[in-house]
């Protein structure tokens, strides 16, 4: 299992990557993918949603099982992969490329919280996370 250190992680299994122009890109983790197995439907919330950092906003669903994605930060939903809903698999090609939203945090110091790959590592091996 890999968690790349360029990435902020949630006990959830969210990754969050910082963009260029302030926003945050989110995506699932190399374990919360394998935990799904076949991704095969991904639900991203709605463009311009306003939603409350660890608020459920979005769903992955999976051969074996379904999800809540829940939002790593407070703040305004920008963008959303528009390439999942018809490739889905991506997810698990790629996971930490196969980003699922973009949000315009409303504090970044949110971001700097969550938990770096290590504590991340160590969450999830010791079934914190």
């Amino acid at each position: 299992m890999s968690a790349p250190e360029y990435l902020k992680y949630t006990a959830s299994h969210e990754w969050v990557r910082r963009e260029a122009d302030g926003t945050v890109s989110v995506g699932i983790t190399e374990h919360a993918q394998e935990q799904l197995g076949d991704v095969v439907f991904v639900g991203h919330p709605e463009t311009g949603r306003r939603v409350k950092q660890g608020e459920e906003c979005g769903v992955i669903e999976s051969v074996k099982a379904a999800g809540d994605i829940h939002a790593p930060v407070a703040g305004e939903i920008v963008a959303t992969n528009a390439e999942l809903p018809d490739a889905p698999e991506k997810i698990n090609q790629e996971p930490y490329v196969a980003w699922m939203f973009r949000i315009k945090p409303d504090d970044p110091a949110q971001v700097d919280a969550l938990l770096d790959a290590a504590a991340y590592l160590k969450a999830v091996e010791s079934g914190d996370a």
